[in-house]
């Protein structure tokens, strides 16, 4: 059945289908069971399954991360949220140092199957570490998969399938998108796009824009305006940041002859720089201009009267697109 939801809507609906799946998928994390979560995600789970499954955990996220290693190891697949990006510091260790290495550590006989959910990004009018753009730190670390849905039906039909991974996902969640609506079927199959591959949102040929989390919105914005002034931008959502999908990508590139590359993080050592490296190694006697990078400035995140100045616009993208189309 089709429905329309809102982002966040979308992403409690596919904790709810795991959880009918799995008795052992079970929730992590703070004012999650309760409260239902500061953006609502978890609401009304913890009265629906109980709190041996929707539990409450202290203010530690250090704890939160290594209580679901330990269940992982036993059979259960944790599902902890951090409930915001800039709390994930704390965990960053047990997350690097026992997450990302433990599968390897014993030669893939026992699995980790947890998943991190992180509400991230900028554009709720929060105070500092409520707006962070970590992503980069997890998606250069080995043994982590890191993923972000854009839209409601990526939401439910994502979060499952990282739920259902035997490999550890860093699930981060754009929080300024969480109440944008888009249709949502919840009989499609999971397996129907994987959770490593990209997508192609909308179709063009003088420009590509790769974006991903938050940012598709605003390049799918970006495109239409383009179009109204004789320019075609496709638009290709990432979705997955480790493992990349360049394999899209590519196709998309050598199309279009041109791609831009847009995050709210900081340019500098952004994810943008290794889809701007790789495409020019792949792409290179096709690419019509050098790769355009946009993201957001080399500085930590500001106050909440700044962030619309920080955060990357349409006219920055198309800014970067007027320059690939340059003679």
């Amino acid at each position: 059945m089709t429905a329309t939801l809102s982002l966040g809507h979308a992403l409690n609906s596919g904790l709810r289908r795991a959880m009918e799946h799995d008795p052992k998928v079970v929730l992590m994390g703070e004012d999650i069971g309760k409260l239902g979560g500061v953006f609502r995600v978890t609401e009304g789970l913890q009265r629906d399954f109980g709190d041996r499954r929707v539990i409450d955990t202290p203010l530690a996220e250090s704890g939160v991360i290594g209580t679901a290693v330990g269940l992982a190891l036993r059979g259960y697949r944790p599902v902890c949220e951090i409930q915001f990006d800039g709390f994930i510091y704390p965990a960053f260790d047990q997350i690097v140092s026992q997450v990302a290495k433990m599968r390897y550590r014993n030669e893939g006989r026992v699995g980790v199957p947890l998943t991190i959910r992180v509400p991230f990004g900028g554009g709720v009018g929060a105070v500092e570490h409520h707006s962070e753009s970590p992503e980069a730190y997890f998606a250069h670390t080995a043994g982590l998969r890191v993923v972000t849905p854009s839209n409601a039906a990526d939401g439910y039909r994502m979060i499952q399938q990282a739920i259902a991974s035997d490999d550890p996902v860093v699930f981060f969640e754009p929080k300024r998108r969480y109440w944008e609506k888009g249709e949502v079927d919840d009989e499609g199959a999971l397996s129907e796009v994987p959770l490593e591959r990209a997508t192609i949102l909308r179709e063009g040929s003088d420009v590509t824009i790769a974006a991903y989390g938050p940012m598709v919105a605003t390049a799918l914005h970006a495109a239409r305006i383009a179009e109204e002034e004789g320019t075609s931008i496709e638009v290709v959502d990432l979705r997955s940041l480790s493992p990349v999908d360049f394999d899209t990508i590519e196709v998309s590139v050598r199309k279009t002859g041109r791609l831009v590359v847009a995050h709210e993080a900081s340019v500098f050592c952004g994810l943008g720089a290794e889809v701007a490296a790789r495409i020019s190694e792949r792409c290179f006697f096709h690419l019509e201009a050098p790769v355009r990078r946009v993201g957001g400035f080399a500085t930590p995140y500001p106050a909440s009267r700044a962030e619309h100045h920080f955060l990357p616009d349409a006219d920055r993208i198309l800014h970067e697109v007027d320059r690939c189309l340059q003679p």
